[in-house]
């Protein structure tokens, strides 16, 4: 997109927020301009989201978009700077125990499915919009958060992430402040870490965009595919064959749903924690097409309780693979380091550096640490 119509996406925003009067800035007619997938939170008396958003636009219409958004300067400490805020990596630790006591609140959203957690589709939430990346355009990433437009809600492959976006909503009204893209990914970081997973480095610095930004579908991983269509698509983003299998290691997390994928059922026995057990159930356990008149998927032979997706079983059946997927079914922290560093890296996708309030990445504590 060129910087005019950038520019003028901008003046559009501001002109229409000081315009508009409070009561009526949720008509239809402005839902009919953003088509927000999760809608906003009205505006608090005390939230400075307006506040944040004003500052924005009068940087942008007092000709300070080039300033923003050439690459010699930071946006969001412009931003930070103008609001008379600078959130600390204190503010970013209270967000982040907000989001892990809220993994816990799942109750029955997921039928008798759901184990009580949220961990597994907020990862899969912060997953989804970072993987968008395409390296040789340089479009995508986590950085714009375009998942809360149309039509990149209703991508196939995000079908039922309106649960994860609606729990984060939560979030974002009690911290105004923090971007979707910085919230989304420090939720992912804490569905790893306080679903016993390996601490992910993350830092802030992501900047919210706009409907024109939205990428197009596709660049996600389709299921029933097989090797060569992993590399293209991980490829894409920028990812090797070791990255590629250590990413995998995810799916011991959560389950597949047939309103969703189609796929149906979890790959290991606990869902909710973060283990090698993906890695060590593809090879110790017989796996066998299941019967059934839904997606081709695996089954375990034994219990028919454990799905694998053609994709999984490429990790074991690819030579290249393989040889990484038995070193991390044989050591756990071998794949915990690897995963770590893999998803640090997933979660920066589409992000400049300059933009990062931090200059090296921060190690979150979890609740349990918090409490030493």
């Amino acid at each position: 997109m060129s910087f005019s119509l950038l520019r003028a996406s901008f003046r559009r925003t501001a002109f229409r927020a000081a315009a508009v009067p409070r009561a009526a800035r949720n008509t239809p007619t402005r839902a009919a301009f953003r088509k927000y997938s999760t809608p906003p939170p009205a505006p608090e008396a005390k939230s400075n989201t307006g506040l944040i958003v004003g500052a924005l636009a009068a940087v942008v219409a007092g000709g300070g978009a080039y300033y923003l958004f050439s690459g010699n300067a930071d946006p969001v400490q412009a931003v930070k700077a103008a609001t008379k805020f600078t959130p600390t990596q204190e503010d970013y630790q209270k967000v982040y125990n907000k989001i892990a006591e809220i993994l816990d609140e799942a109750g029955d959203y997921d039928g008798d499915h759901a184990h009580g957690s949220y961990g597994p589709v907020i990862l899969r939430l912060a997953w989804h919009a970072s993987g968008t990346y395409d390296v040789a355009s340089n479009t995508g990433g986590s950085n714009y958060a375009t998942m809360r437009f149309e039509p990149e809600s209703l991508h196939g492959a995000n079908a039922g992430l309106d649960v994860a976006r609606g729990v984060m909503e939560k979030i974002k009204v009690q911290f105004p402040w923090i971007s979707y893209g910085d919230l989304w990914t420090l939720g992912g970081v804490a569905a790893v870490q306080e679903m016993a997973g390996p601490k992910v480095p993350w830092r802030p610095g992501r900047v919210d965009g706009f409907a024109e930004h939205v990428t197009p579908d596709g660049r996600l991983p389709d299921a029933s595919q097989g090797a060569a269509h992993l590399r293209a698509i991980f490829g894409r983003m920028g990812f090797n064959d070791q990255e590629i299998v250590a990413l995998s290691g995810a799916h011991a997390l959560g389950r597949c749903h047939a309103d969703r994928s189609g796929f149906v059922g979890p790959w290991t026995f606990s869902p909710t924690t973060l283990t090698n057990d993906y890695f060590k159930l593809l090879f110790s356990e017989s796996w066998v097409w299941k019967k059934w008149n839904g997606p081709k998927q695996l089954e375990d032979k034994q219990t028919k309780t454990l799905m694998m997706l053609p994709t999984d079983y490429v990790v074991i059946s690819d030579k290249s693979f393989k040889k990484f997927a038995k070193a991390y079914a044989d050591d756990n922290d071998l794949f915990f380091k690897d995963f770590s560093a893999v998803v640090a890296k997933l979660f920066e996708l589409g992000v400049p550096t300059q933009q990062f309030v931090a200059s090296e990445p921060w190690l979150m504590k979890t609740l349990d640490e918090q409490k030493k």
